[in-house]
């Protein structure tokens, strides 16, 4: 018989000596964290209590009104001292003679010299008076005994009892005690309460001055925004400016700093105040503390503006009335006077406003012009505000390119002789011929007689720094674009600004967001009006404006972008600008397109009638060296004026304003360019037969090709 034998344990299988072999290690569960000492929970409880809004409000509430008692006894302690002293009228000489005013300061010493007066006849006074205190005394309790005896007399006499003369005596003597005994009653608590309301009346002193820090100050008392300026003000704002030589000024000055400050007069919307800086301060550090000289004055940093007038270490602080930069000005007069008209030689442009609140205009005599600033500030409403007033000029003609091309010069049609609007390369180039062609018209001028009186020929480039950025070249080669010797945009620009202005033709140009590339240097400079709506760096102030004018002060960059739109700072000799001053402030009048469009209608309505050219290829298609050769005739050569001339007869459409510059674009590199002949420039006939006979061949050869 077969037994099953059953194992109850699996019989282990060998190990493989080469596999590998994981340990498992078991880790104990790990320690419970240690508590946190008692002092760091004390901390942090003590930190949270102490960083809660209740608790700093407490703090507050203690702090402000224990200063408040505190301070209010250091104000009635000086009010004393000033009352019972001459100290009141020594501050006010010293002050006197700092600023330079000795009859003030001979008028204060006069009324010194009372007060000492008046105080030593009081204090002899006193050195006899104990002796006539004791008389009157004497006297006056000794009369009123007698009238007390008299009346008990009297009484008696009425009564008929003795006694009654010793009652109004005896009386008197009884209410003495009663007064007595109250004062006793009374005396105690008084010793307690006295101290105790003497200090609630020097709490509500220094409580109405409010003597306390601005931080432990409630909140609807905390902000001093507006607060009017006053002399105290202004040198403890100049005190904490820190400026460690200004400050120890200030505090070595016996008159605390007054001496520093011209008067405080009202300049329009503010105040303005010179400050005489002490010996080791110059007026660059305070120039460079604007933003926290603004915040000590309670004001935002725009609306405190810090210049340079004429005299030496002195700034000049022209400060705002809280908010009031931020009230728009009234309209152009452009818009209220319908009967205005211009004078572009002994007339004014009204612009706007300055920051004292008075009319700024702009004379635009023999001046180029470039406006700068940041996209949609306002750049190109404020030059065409000095086109539309400058259109009511009949005797002014108007060139203009506006490279934005969204008609916000469109009014201008029916006044400009050319107004070409778009963004693009070909805008570009008709842009670009139009100020070479306004150099040739600046070059006929100036071969005029001197003397010769010649009209107004303003040209007109809004967005101009597309031009200077545009990559497109000519046949020749030669860019749009650009800053080299080559771009003929750059190239034209340069040549209207060397010698346009003896010859009434002028270049006014509107750029955004200037840089060297967009802006070249010699473009900007060569502009006699500059000005800047907001920009972004102090670097693109000094290429609008000019070192000069922002070492001066002016602060282009510091225009709040979008808040400050219309808001323009001008270096120009064609506005007034207060003495010293490299700049000035002005706040444009805004003038919508509606009413542009009112005013180029009353413009249009004084000339005779203008058809504005928007092409530079305008009308019909023309050959024009065949009709170069069609006006030169028989002749064997002509003048190239009488070609301009006879050119223009021929068709004023396409001739008309053509220069000495366009006929010879035309003609060179064809063999017929004008030459000289008995020093004169003329266009030979035989050349120009040979010029066309040429082109026909070249033409007829790549046909049959």
């Amino acid at each position: 018989m077969t037994e099953n034998v059953v194992h109850l344990h699996k019989t282990p299988e060998p190990i493989d000596p080469d596999a590998q072999v994981t340990t498992l290690t078991v880790v104990p569960d790990a320690p419970p964290a240690r508590p946190l000492p008692l002092w760091v929970r004390s901390g942090r409880a003590v930190k949270t209590v102490a960083t809660a809004d209740g608790t700093k409000t407490v703090g507050r509430a203690v702090v402000r009104h224990g200063l408040y008692t505190f301070n209010g006894g250091r104000i009635v302690a000086r009010r004393t001292w000033d009352g019972r002293t001459g100290a009141r009228y020594e501050r006010m000489i010293r002050a006197a003679e700092a600023a330079g005013n000795n009859e003030l300061a001979e008028e204060w010493e006069e009324r010194l010299q009372r007060f000492r007066d008046a105080r030593h006849r009081r204090r002899m006074d006193l050195l006899h008076s104990p002796i006539e205190v004791a008389k009157g005394a004497a006297v006056g309790t000794g009369m009123g005994i007698g009238a007390l005896v008299a009346l008990g007399v009297v009484m008696a006499i009425s009564n008929g009892d003795v006694k009654d003369v010793i009652t109004p005596l005896a009386a008197t003597i009884d209410f003495i005690a009663l007064l007595i005994r109250i004062v006793q009653i009374v005396w105690g608590p008084a010793l307690i309460l006295g101290p105790l309301f003497a200090l609630l009346a020097l709490w509500a002193v220094g409580s109405k001055q409010q003597a306390a820090p601005q931080w432990a100050l409630p909140a609807n008392a905390r902000s001093s925004e507006g607060e009017p300026i006053t002399p105290s003000i202004v040198v403890k704002a100049l005190r904490d400016l820190g400026i460690a030589p200004l400050k120890s000024a200030i505090k070595e000055m016996g008159d605390a700093g007054a001496s520093m400050l011209g008067p405080i007069t009202i300049a329009g919307c503010g105040v303005e105040v010179d400050v005489t800086l002490p010996s080791g301060v110059s007026t660059i550090e305070v120039q460079n503390k604007r933003r926290k000289l603004a915040e000590n004055l309670t004001r935002h940093e725009h609306e405190v503006f810090v210049t340079i007038p004429v005299a030496a270490r002195t700034v000049r602080l022209w400060i705002a009335d809280s908010g009031a930069l931020d009230e728009p000005i009234g309209p152009s007069p452009l818009v209220t006077d319908e009967t205005m008209t211009a004078d572009y030689k002994k007339g004014r442009a009204p612009w706007g406003q300055d920051l004292r609140g008075d009319a700024a205009s702009l004379s635009l005599y023999q001046r180029h012009l470039l406006i700068t600033g940041l996209s949609n500030q306002g750049k190109t409403a404020a030059l065409r505000a000095l086109a539309l007033w400058l259109a009511l000029d009949r005797s002014v003609e108007f060139w203009m390119g506006d490279l934005k091309g969204v008609g916000d010069w469109a009014m201008f049609d029916g006044i400009a002789t050319r107004l070409i609007q778009g963004p693009t390369d070909e805008h570009v180039i008709e842009v670009t011929e139009m100020v070479e062609d306004a150099v040739g018209e600046m070059n006929r001028r100036l071969q005029e007689p001197p003397g010769t009186d010649f009209p107004l020929l303003v040209v007109i480039v809004d967005e101009a720094q597309v031009a200077f950025m545009c990559p497109a070249k000519g046949e020749d080669k030669r860019p749009y674009g650009g800053s080299s010797a080559t771009s003929r945009y750059y190239m034209g620009a340069r040549k209207i600004h060397n010698q346009g202005r003896a010859v009434n033709v002028l270049l006014w140009q509107g750029t955004q967001d200037p840089t060297n590339e967009n802006l070249p240097k010699l473009v900007r400079e060569g502009a006699h009006t500059r000005a800047s709506l907001a920009l972004g760096t102090e670097s693109q102030a000094r290429m609008a404006l000019g070192d000069k004018a922002v070492n001066g002060g002016a602060a282009p960059h510091l225009l709040r972008p979008g808040l400050d739109k219309g808001t323009l700072v001008v270096a120009s000799d064609g506005i007034e600008i207060p003495a010293g001053q490299s700049s000035i402030t002005v706040r444009t009048h805004y003038i919508s397109t509606d009413d542009a469009k009112a005013i180029a209608a009353r413009a249009k309505a004084l000339r005779d009638g203008v058809t504005t050219l928007h092409t530079i290829e305008r009308g019909e298609k023309r050959d024009p060296l065949a009709d170069i050769a069609s006006v030169v005739g028989t002749a064997s050569r002509v003048l190239t004026q009488d070609v301009l001339k006879r050119l223009g007869a021929l068709s004023a459409e396409s001739y008309g304003k053509w220069s000495f510059l366009d006929l010879k674009r035309v003609l060179d590199g064809t063999g017929a360019e004008p030459y000289k002949s008995d020093g004169r420039m003329v266009v030979g006939r035989d050349r120009l037969a040979r010029a066309l006979a040429d082109r026909d061949t070249d033409g007829s050869a790549s046909a049959s090709k």
